[in-house]
C-alpha cells in the first residue's frame, strides 16, 4: 500500500496516493465532502487488482484565509496539478458525491485531460451532508469539517453549470446505491436522460450513500468492465 503524498503547489497541500500499474487504464478518484481520501483505498485496491492505475487526489486543506475563498474551478486546477506532478496526462476521472461535481468541472475545463467522467452518485441542486453520513463505514480520520466548508463555499461561489453540466463528447459512468438518500437514484436517471447516448447508469443494489465502501465489489466491477471496453 502506498503512502499518501502531499503536493505544494503554490502552498497548496494537496494530498494524493499513486498506485497501480501504466500499463492499465488511469483512473482519478475524488472523495465526497469534507472526507480525505483514505476511505477510497479499498475500492482503489480492488481496481489495482486489475492492473488500474488508481490516483486518489484529496482536497487541499485550508491552512489560510485565502484557501478558503476558492471556486470549483480552483478544485479542479488541483487535480490537474497533480497530475501534471506525477506525469499523467490523461485519465478517467471520477469522484464521489461532490468528488464527482470536481470531476465534471474538470472536464469542463480540462477537456484535453479527460477520457471520461465517473460518477458515483451523482449530487443534485442541493448540497449533500457527506461529513455526517455513514456512520462507523467513515474510518476514523476521514472527516475534517474545514475542508467541508471550505467545498460548501467553492460550490456556493461556482454557478451550478459550471460544475453540474456535461463537457462534449465525453462518456459517463454512473454508478449508485439503490438506498442512497443523498445522492438518489433519480439524479443519475435525470443525467441520462439529458445525454442518453453518452451517460451509462449501474445500480448497487442495496447501496446506501457510502456503497464505494460497503459494496466494493458491486462498486468495481462495472468500473473494470466498462473501462476495460472502452
Amino acid at each position: 500500500m502506498a503512502d499518501t503524498q502531499i503536493f505544494e503547489p503554490d502552498g497548496r497541500a494537496i494530498p494524493f496516493v499513486d498506485e497501480g500499474t501504466n500499463s492499465g487504464p488511469a483512473v482519478v478518484l475524488i472523495p465526497g465532502r469534507g472526507l480525505n481520501i483514505s476511505y477510497l483505498g479499498p475500492l482503489a485496491h480492488a481496481l489495482i487488482e486489475e492492473d488500474f492505475r488508481i490516483v486518489r487526489i484529496g482536497p487541499r486543506h485550508p491552512s489560510s484565509a485565502a484557501d478558503a475563498v476558492v471556486s470549483m474551478h480552483d478544485l479542479a486546477q488541483d487535480v490537474v496539478d497533480v497530475m501534471d506532478h506525477i506525469g499523467l496526462g490523461h485519465a478517467w476521472i471520477g469522484g464521489h458525491a461532490f468528488g464527482g461535481s470536481v470531476a465534471r468541472a474538470v472536464s469542463l475545463d480540462h477537456l484535453d485531460r479527460v477520457g471520461g467522467v465517473l460518477l458515483l452518485g451523482v449530487e443534485g441542486a442541493e448540497q449533500t451532508d457527506e461529513l455526517n453520513a455513514g456512520g462507523a463505514e467513515i474510518p476514523e480520520g476521514a472527516r475534517d469539517v474545514e475542508v467541508d466548508a471550505m467545498q460548501r463555499a467553492a460550490q456556493d461561489a461556482t454557478p451550478d453549470l459550471e460544475w453540474s453540466s456535461l463537457a462534449p463528447a465525453v462518456p459517463v459512468l454512473v454508478i449508485q446505491g439503490t438506498e442512497d438518500t443523498l445522492t438518489p437514484v433519480a439524479n443519475g436517471e435525470r443525467l441520462q436522460a439529458s445525454a442518453p447516448d453518452r451517460v451509462s447508469v449501474v445500480a448497487v443494489e442495496g447501496g446506501g450513500h457510502l456503497f464505494p465502501v460497503t459494496h466494493v465489489g458491486a462498486t468495481s466491477w462495472p468500473i473494470e468492465d466498462y473501462l476495460d471496453w472502452d
